[in-house]
């Protein structure tokens, strides 16, 4: 039995995984589906502070990030002992990058971060297989965890599996390459990529696909 620690993304509480949550418990499995803190002021080590105290002493913990959730995951891998970590359209970054350093945040308030439409017509390819009403408990997302750069002490990382959901295999696979910025933190001795075509929000687009790799995988 494995304890998936779930991650959401930017603007979503652990309510966004529900459909994978379900799935994953039928098969046995213990699954945590975080609420990261969206209050203003939070920050990056905010959000790795409550996934290291979410893994805690259990055993067997896979985390599980998707988006800006992969920060978080990779920041709490560098101070507890996990079995694995997977990363949904994420990917481990290198230590003093920050999320806004590979995706610019846009329009902010100077404190919050708004949530994006949602809507496939706005974005075919981020947006696809959404259906805007799912979403509508998104809430702004604090600038400040944004703009936090990953601290780590060691470069070492559990075993890692990376989910494409938006870009091709082999695209994915060149970016490794040529160290681009979302894979430049990726140890590659110990690494594995994955293709599940779908829109960013894979949980929403394909919940039961995404659930069923991550049994695999674990």
């Amino acid at each position: 039995m494995t304890h998936f620690i779930l991650v959401p993304g930017m603007w979503l509480g652990g309510w966004a995984w529900d459909a994978v949550a379900a799935p994953l418990r039928a098969a046995g499995h213990d699954v945590t589906a975080l609420d990261l803190d969206l209050s203003a002021g939070a920050t990056l080590d905010t959000h790795i502070s409550q996934v290291t105290a979410a893994v805690g002493d259990a055993a067997d913990v896979v985390l599980v990030g998707h988006s800006y959730g992969g920060l978080p995951v990779r920041g709490a891998a560098d101070r507890v002992k996990v079995a694995r970590v997977i990363y949904v359209d994420s990917g481990p970054l290198p230590d003093g990058v920050a999320q806004a350093d590979v995706s610019p945040p846009g329009d902010t308030d100077g404190v919050f971060i708004p949530p994006p439409s949602f809507d496939p017509a706005d974005d075919p390819v981020q947006f696809a297989g959404l259906i805007p009403a799912l979403l509508r408990r998104a809430v702004p997302h604090p600038l400040a965890s944004a703009l936090s750069p990953l601290r780590l002490s060691s470069a070492s990382q559990p075993p890692t599996e990376l989910i494409c959901t938006t870009f091709p295999l082999e695209l994915v696979r060149q970016m490794i390459d040529s160290d681009h910025p979302f894979f430049a933190g990726l140890d590659r001795s110990d690494y594995r990529v994955h293709e599940l075509p779908t829109g960013h929000w894979a949980m929403f687009s394909r919940p039961a696909d995404l659930a069923e790799l991550l049994i695999r995988l674990s």
